[in-house]
């Protein structure tokens, strides 16, 4: 069943386009890689789902689990169910991950009609949650990102999205910097959270991290549009041929 179709997109930020006429469509339960050479439009489409004013639609349009959401804020693209998993998380002095995730949760919930989780309701979800990345309960009483190294912040970013349980989960680059073993944990924290009816859209340069989450679809977006469409073996092509190959077909 269909949960996002990008139709002829068109972005920019200032006077310079970088979507040039995207098009994709993602069904539930599917999970899309999307790699590309640095400057091509990976990361705008990644805000421009997300519905980061940065950026200027010029054309075409985004409907997602049905509602075409260009007109709609971020905050309520977040309680639609999109999520959006940062490069680079920033951090928030002063504020704990406890009480940040609570009140996101529970903005969420009032969103959907739903009544706000109480104290107990949520640490018990908490507690859950923080499983699916090896969450320790002393990182989580922390300030969000506050003094955290790599690996740690994309952890928070996981539990996060545990947390939200979005629809459709975009996660830009979540792989940067990381070790094996912080790769690992990530990877398994998505792997676990995949169903029948969310998609998720991975953003990276890397083929390792397709070896723990295997893509349905690899996409390659170069220039402002997506080029080519393939499985797994696309992205292996890449890490032994670069992008050399890509640009060699498109001007033939």
């Amino acid at each position: 069943m269909e949960l996002l179709r990008i139709r002829n997109l068109h972005a920019s930020i200032g006077d310079k386009e970088i979507l040039k006429g995207l098009d994709l469509v993602i069904n539930r339960g599917e999970v899309h890689s999307i790699m590309g050479p640095n400057g091509n439009g990976k990361s705008t489409l990644a805000g421009v789902i997300a519905g980061n004013p940065k950026y200027t639609v010029t054309a075409g349009e985004i409907i997602y689990n049905g509602k075409n959401i260009l007109d709609m804020p971020v905050d309520q693209r977040a309680c639609e169910g999109i999520f959006l998993g940062f490069q680079y998380p920033v951090e928030i002095p002063g504020v704990s991950i406890t009480n940040f995730m609570r009140t996101a949760v529970n903005e969420q919930r009032k969103y959907r009609g739903l009544d706000p989780l109480s104290a107990s309701e949520f640490l018990k979800l908490m507690e859950e949650k923080k499983k699916v990345v090896e969450m320790t309960t002393k990182l989580a009483n922390r300030s969000v990102n506050e003094g955290f190294s790599g690996g740690e912040k994309k952890k928070n970013e996981i539990f996060q999205m545990a947390m939200l349980d979005p629809t459709l989960a975009i996660l830009d680059e979540t792989d940067s910097g990381l070790d094996i073993d912080a790769l690992r944990v990530v990877a398994s924290g998505v792997n676990k959270l995949r169903k029948p009816d969310n998609a998720t859209i991975v953003i990276t340069h890397y083929q390792r991290l397709l070896d723990y989450i295997v893509p349905d679809y690899v996409h390659i977006l170069y220039e402002g549009r997506i080029v080519k469409t393939g499985t797994k073996e696309l992205a292996l092509r890449l890490e032994k041929e670069g992008y050399e190959w890509v640009k060699e077909e498109l001007t033939k």
